[in-house]
């Protein structure tokens, strides 16, 4: 990201690098190990009677990155006409991808990508885009509290640090541009003062802050465990570790094939995300896997405790942008991901061999974890002697994110295939998007029109939209 590249506008929410997309292997390998061993309930390895799955009403196959399979399941079943039957497949363990070891952070844009979205797809789009995200985070916090899931929920201020003049600019004409289009502004804090924005981000030289509410689930994989908890004791048949190899057969007679035997059904339902291309050929381009870098970071001790940080961030500079959370321990760590300004060098990496983009193995990526180390030491001044003890970036793990050519998802019935549907593409923003997009997806599985689901008109699948960025030389074969 470079201010002469954003052309009067700022990257939406969640839009944090880019990546082209590459071959997808057969085996599936496992993770890298997340920021913290944390503890998993039963279902994250479940597999139900096999004899159960030969047959059924619904079958939804998923990729262990976010929630959007369990979510789907949970809205079939609590619906008023469940289905009989819903098997849910996951390739590996439930929630082993990114979503389950990063922050879990739910960051709805309140203003950050309208002028991007409004240029893609007009103003009324873009509002309901952003209202939608609104939308998405309520829903989750509510069932969040309702359910009193225990995932180190935290909702609190989520800040925009502008770091130069430039940038600080751009977001300005950005935020007056979503005003005068009638978008809402009364939930968001703006600060334009030099000295308050240092002292608000605590970051040296920011020129501005925009601030409004968020919310992190540290433990996100227990979220999705709660969901589907839900969703076996209506009886869903979870098979975990049972990746799906193709689907076959024609219009509402379709026969899933895995490694472990053959579903035939009525209704697949692709929750796979950056692997959507596996199974759906006409997705290749429109969306691509890409690996990200998170990294994890015990500041100086005068960062901890009642000092810690306490907002997330997104640190925004000309070159890049940084994304800050913080964990809610005494001893302040912090975990930092977004297109940091050698994000690039990652890339670049990564298109030397194909495999690399849905390689979530990757760890200390060195260019990624210099960048970071910079703002430690320019920003946030964390060498300084009187900072008391000293900083460790400690590790750096990678997750596979799945870059949609519009930046929006995919949602809805996959043309020319009745029966299959998907929700994919998420662009690295599922947390601000999967819980109304997964919900809605059920109504339409049922009868609902697209109307009746509240989601925005242009995140709907469409021959149009994957044939503008249908990529023909986009390989499967495993010499690629």
């Amino acid at each position: 990201m470079h201010v002469k590249d954003l052309q009067g506008s700022l990257p939406p929410v969640g839009d944090e690098g880019t990546g082209r997309s590459s071959k997808l292997e057969k085996q599936i390998p496992r993770t890298g190990r997340p920021v913290e061993e944390q503890s998993s309930s039963e279902p994250s390895n479940h597999r139900g009677a096999a004899e159960d799955s030969g047959c059924s009403d619904h079958r939804i196959w998923t990729k262990p990155l976010e929630a959007t399979g369990s979510l789907t399941a949970l809205s079939l079943l609590q619906s008023p006409n469940p289905p009989k039957s819903v098997v849910l497949l996951e390739a590996r363990e439930l929630c082993s991808g990114a979503t389950g070891r990063n922050a879990g952070h739910c960051k709805p844009d309140q203003w950050r990508g309208f002028t991007e979205y409004e240029t893609a797809f007009g103003a009324e789009q873009a509002l309901r885009i952003l209202s939608n995200e609104q939308q998405t985070w309520e829903g989750l916090v509510e069932y969040v509290k309702k359910h009193n899931v225990d995932c180190d929920l935290w909702v609190g201020k989520t800040l925009d640090v502008l770091m130069t003049d430039d940038v600080a600019e751009v977001a300005a004409n950005n935020f007056s541009n979503y005003q005068a289009a009638g978008g809402d502004v009364s939930q968001i804090e703006v600060t334009t003062d030099q000295g308050k924005a240092e002292e608000i981000s605590q970051l040296k030289g920011a020129k501005a802050v925009y601030a409004w509410d968020a919310s992190r689930y540290i433990l996100g994989n227990l979220v999705i465990a709660h969901i589907n908890q839900q969703s076996l004791d209506l009886g869903l048949n979870l098979q975990t570790w049972t990746p799906v190899t193709k689907v076959s057969g024609s219009a509402n007679q379709w026969t899933v094939h895995t490694e472990r035997g053959d579903i035939s059904t009525p209704v697949v339902v692709h929750a796979t995300n950056a692997y959507a291309g596996a199974l759906l050929p006409e997705t290749r381009g429109a969306i691509r896997p890409c690996p990200h870098m998170c990294n994890k970071v015990l500041p100086p001790s005068t960062f901890a405790g009642s000092r810690s940080l306490k907002n997330s961030y997104a640190i925004i500079y000309p070159e890049g942008m940084y994304t800050i959370n913080a964990r809610p321990t005494s001893d302040g760590i912090l975990l930092f991901g977004g297109a940091a300004p050698n994000q690039n060098k990652l890339l670049d990496y990564v298109a030397k061999d194909q495999r690399r983009r849905i390689d979530d193995t990757l760890t200390n990526f060195e260019p990624v974890t210099e960048a970071v180390r910079t703002l430690g030491t320019e920003g946030f001044e964390w060498d300084e002697p009187e900072r008391g003890s000293r900083v460790l970036y400690d590790y750096a793990w990678s997750g596979i994110i799945a870059r949609s050519a519009d930046q929006i998802p995919f949602i809805g019935a996959v043309p020319g295939k009745p029966g299959q549907w998907m929700c994919c593409g998420h662009n690295g923003h599922g947390m601000a998007r999967i819980f109304t997009a997964a919900p809605a997806l059920a109504k339409l599985i049922q009868g609902a029109t697209w109307d009746e689901t509240g989601l925005p008109e242009c995140f709907e699948v469409s021959n149009e939209r994957l044939n503008r960025h249908l990529d023909p030389n986009w390989e499967l074969s495993e010499d690629k």
